[in-house]
């Protein structure tokens, strides 16, 4: 799964100025023993019955919102039992009977069902012996609004008319509300999957359809082939007015489907995918196992997730997916293509190869998120995932900072933790301790126990160390150690840097602590760092492996760079001397490294390690021709300090003239449209800069962004979103209706949600309540109005709290249940008022159980840390911009 990220500069900014958080019986954290079997994993059911197929037979009501199921599912009782319980969540079930593989009857059960823990309890009268046979149970269940269990999503088709598309979303725990199922990663089985459904509407599967039978009365049978043993949250199912496009690679037909009409805006994302598989079948060495490899585009949006790896049959939010010719920018190029990449990384990482039980999340959304970065490199150099990444570890870090943080590993007890664990630690954590492991071992080491891991559990499930004891065999070194530091601890380790020059060479002394925005003063963890130096503008370097001291030399007298090449997962605190050399040389510095030093001065000036000056000197004196990534990241810390001005006009007014001092002149040389020969990641640079002095209120950016909403066709599609961001954040009351007509006559389904999302950045209160009213009602539609509400609250997070906790029932009846718990915490994730944090904590006890608030102590932590940045921090910016003349 992919969760919903925002663009590379902004997400830096949310991880340093604005952070943003995403009945059990079980037997522990698995994730060091030595293979994954029955007895090792958690399970939240007996172990007395295992499923090995399931024959299912579904058939939709889209206008009734409802459906009925009949469902064979082969099991393998393993131990005498009377009762069979499994997962079943949102079900009737209306009759059940248990046979032998031979058809004999085995006795007709009672079923108990538990709304609570989501199970169905089927009791016999005496015990089942052990043996095989055949579970069969006629059951009912409802079509959500939502994107959870079999979901609908409404939309205007080109035609004018209102169409209805059916789609399932399964991870974690929701398989459970489609079919009675052993719904636990560890319980693979082969479906077969048939459907009743419309004659003239497409239905789709994991694997292709293998027969089509008219049954009469306009409605037909569609059987699917049966799929290798999988998980219950990969299995798919959709249906609607789709078109479809394909393309063989090898023996794979590889293809996109999208609702009528828009399968043009599909073309990108179907050539990514088919020049991506056979570079990722020789990676993985294990070629793709299924004859078909589908993309499905959906309309709307969700708060929490933008794609879904389903194996064979890949779901997707259409933003995440069609390239609309609208809005079309390379940003929007670069986030289809590793959207499309890290779900494609899904089919062997979570796919093939499956995390026993969710503590081992990270397998999957870890490993995929890497491996979109390799893909980029390798299609598309020209982007720099390499700087890209650096965003995501900043993401990381920005949770991974605060006591409320948790283990990349850790122990899930609970449907809500699964839910949970879908955050920055499990995927961008993940991402950056296997790029870290990947540097350390060698790319080609790493790659070969890669192969070695998906040749040894191809199609079976694994925990962590499963993995490591592959990479340890092919690297021959101790990569299981380190990673055990990373990943199965908290937190961030800080190396001191003291270099001293002496005869021509440079004695670099490292120490190594933790950072912490909210630890201090506690016993600081340890890990085993890899630590590697070079110097400023020259070629000398140094690798050591640091566990609390270590001492490098490096010949020359240059200042050195600690974390060079930006792999490893640290910050870096240099003494003052050898920082000021490094930001006197900035403009010789690698671009990646530029970034890694500008991230650690920042992240360690906002938590009062190093002076807030130094993080404004580097923003100051960053060449004219700085790559556009790292300007970007200039522009976020610019605009990382704004909510601090809100309330003192001077210091707005002196931030605003730095920011236009720094930054107009690099968006002058831009320009407003692009050029032909410029960079291929200038455009996001333009429109960060668009955005930033807009937001600031700039007024030659302000009243440039007004003149050309004037005429909305003609704004560039690459900057057409951060156009008309500036006008909305700027927005009076006229403004705000022009933008509402637009929205409301908007007839691309992608576009239209980014026009109503925007209606949410005004600054005028009173803007943003009637953005919050508007969500409310039927207009925006019920995917859509969750995102008018998140987009209030970025602006107003203590006015969109109030609303969302007078409106409960109504706004949480219109967001996803998996995230709903995640929703709330992160409305107010911008705030600095002290009494948002007895509102959150009166919040959790009310409405949240005791291990489901999580997210909201994390949002309390961010709260109560800026409020500290304000009172202790923001004074040395005030001298900076003073003594600078601003």
């Amino acid at each position: 799964m992919k969760r919903t990220y925002r663009r590379f500069a902004l997400a830096l900014l949310a991880s340093v100025a604005l952070p943003m958080s995403a009945g059990a019986q079980g037997v522990g954290n698995a994730s060091t023993t030595k293979g994954a079997t029955a007895e090792t994993v958690t399970t939240q059911l007996p172990r007395a019955v295992r499923p090995s197929h399931y024959d299912l037979t579904i058939t939709p009501d889209a206008q009734a919102m409802t459906f009925e199921g009949q469902a064979a599912i082969t099991i393998d009782v393993v131990e005498a039992t009377r009762t069979i319980t499994l997962h079943a969540a949102d079900l009737a079930i209306a009759k059940a009977a248990l046979t032998t593989k031979t058809g004999r009857k085995a006795g007709a059960p009672t079923v108990t069902l538990d709304t609570k823990a989501q199970t169905a309890t089927f009791t016999f009268t005496k015990p089942v012996a052990p043996g095989s046979y055949v579970l069969s149970i006629d059951y009912a269940g409802k079509i959500n609004t939502q994107a959870f269990g079999l979901f609908a999503l409404d939309y205007k088709a080109a035609d004018g008319s209102q169409k209805r598309a059916l789609f399932t979303q399964f991870e974690n725990s929701d398989a459970r509300r489609f079919m009675p199922s052993w719904d636990e990663p560890f319980y693979k089985a082969t479906f077969s999957l048939k459907t009743i459904v419309p004659t003239d509407e497409v239905a789709v599967g994991n694997l292709p359809v293998e027969s089509r039978k008219d049954l009469g009365q306009g409605k037909t049978l569609v059987t699917f082939g049966t799929s290798p043993r999988m998980s219950t949250y990969l299995l798919f199912f959709s249906l609607g007015d789709f078109e479809r496009k394909t393309v063989m690679v090898g023996d794979t037909e590889v293809g996109v489907l999208t609702k009528r009409g828009d399968l043009a805006q599909a073309d990108y994302a179907l050539k990514a995918s088919a020049d991506m598989l056979p570079w990722m079948n020789e990676y993985f060495g294990e070629k793709y196992p299924l004859p078909k490899l589908d993309h499905i585009a959906a309309p709307g949006r969700s708060q929490f997730f933008s794609a879904m790896e389903n194996w064979g049959g890949i779901f997707y939010f259409e933003n995440a997916m069609l390239l609309d010719p609208k809005i079309a920018s390379n940003s929007l190029r670069e986030r289809i293509f590793t959207v499309v990449a890290h779900e494609m990384a899904h089919q062997w990482f979570g796919d093939l190869v499956t995390m026993s039980w969710w503590d081992d999340l990270w397998l999957n959304e870890g490993f995929a998120s890497w491996l979109e970065s390799r893909a980029t490199e390798k299609f598309h150099p020209e982007w720099h995932p390499e700087l890209t990444a650096l965003g995501s570890r900043e993401s990381a870090m920005g949770q991974d900072a605060y006591v409320t943080t948790h283990p990349v590993i850790h122990p899930i007890k609970t449907v809500e933790e699964a839910s949970q664990a879908f955050d920055s630690i499990t995927y961008s954590k993940g991402e950056a301790v296997i790029r870290m492991l990947e540097a350390y071992a060698g790319s080609d080491e790493w790659r070969a126990g890669v192969q070695a891991y998906m040749k040894r559990y191809s199609h079976s499930n694994t925990v962590t160390d499963d993995l490591w004891r592959e990479i340890d065999k092919a690297s021959g070194k101790p990569i299981s150690e380190i990673a055990h530091d990373f990943t199965l601890q908290p937190g961030i380790p800080l190396v001191k840097v003291t270099a001293t020059c002496n005869a021509g060479s440079t004695a670099v002394a490292l120490e190594q602590g933790e950072f912490t925005r909210d630890r201090a003063g506690k016993q600081p963890l340890a890990w085993r760092v890899p630590v590697r130096v070079a110097q400023v503008g020259g070629t000398a370097q140094a690798e050591t492996l640091l566990q609390g001291k270590g001492a490098l030399q490096v010949a020359g007298c240059s200042p050195v760079i600690v974390n060079a090449g930006q792999t490893g997962y640290y910050r870096v605190l240099y003494d003052p001397r050898t920082f000021a050399g490094i930001a006197k040389n900035i403009a010789t510095v690698k671009p990646v490294d530029q970034l890694g030093i500008l991230n650690d001065a920042v992240a360690l000036g906002y938590a009062g390690n190093q002076p807030m000056a130094d993080m404004l000197d580097l923003v100051k004196n960053l060449p004219a021709d700085a790559s556009p990534q790292v300007m970007e990241r200039a522009a976020s810390v610019i605009a990382g300090l704004a909510p601090y001005a809100e309330a003192n006009p001077k210091r707005k007014a002196a931030l605003t003239r730095f920011a236009t001092a720094r930054l107009l002149p690099v968006l002058k040389g831009l320009g407003w449209t692009p050029k032909a020969d410029e960079p291929a990641t200038a455009g996001e640079l333009r429109a960060t800069l668009i955005e930033v002095l807009g937001d600031l209120g700039e007024k030659t950016v302000v009243a440039e962004a007004r003149r050309r909403f004037a005429d909305p066709a003609a704004i560039d599609p690459s900057v057409k979103v951060a156009i008309l961001g500036v006008v909305a954040k700027n927005a009076d009351a006229a403004t705000w209706d022009a933008l509402h007509a637009m929205a409301k006559d908007e007839t691309s389904a992608q576009v239209r949600t980014t026009l109503y999302s925007l209606l949410g950045r005004a600054a005028d209160p009173a803007l943003a309540d009637k953005a919050l009213a508007l969500s409310l009602t039927d207009e925006p539609g019920l995917t859509t109005s969750p995102v008018i509400v998140s987009s209030v609250g970025a602006e107003h997070p203590e006015r969109t709290f109030d609303f969302v906790m007078a409106n409960y029932d109504a706004v949480m009846g219109r967001v996803d249940v998996s995230g709903a718990t995640r929703y709330v915490a992160r409305l107010s994730a911008t705030s600095a008022d002290p009494a948002m944090v007895g509102k959150l904590d009166a919040y959790a006890k009310q409405r949240l159980a005791a291990g489901s608030r999580r997210p909201v102590d994390e949002a309390i932590a961010k709260i109560q840390d800026r409020i500290k940045v304000a009172q202790t921090r923001l004074p040395e910016v005030d001298a900076w911009l003073a003594k600078a003349g601003y």
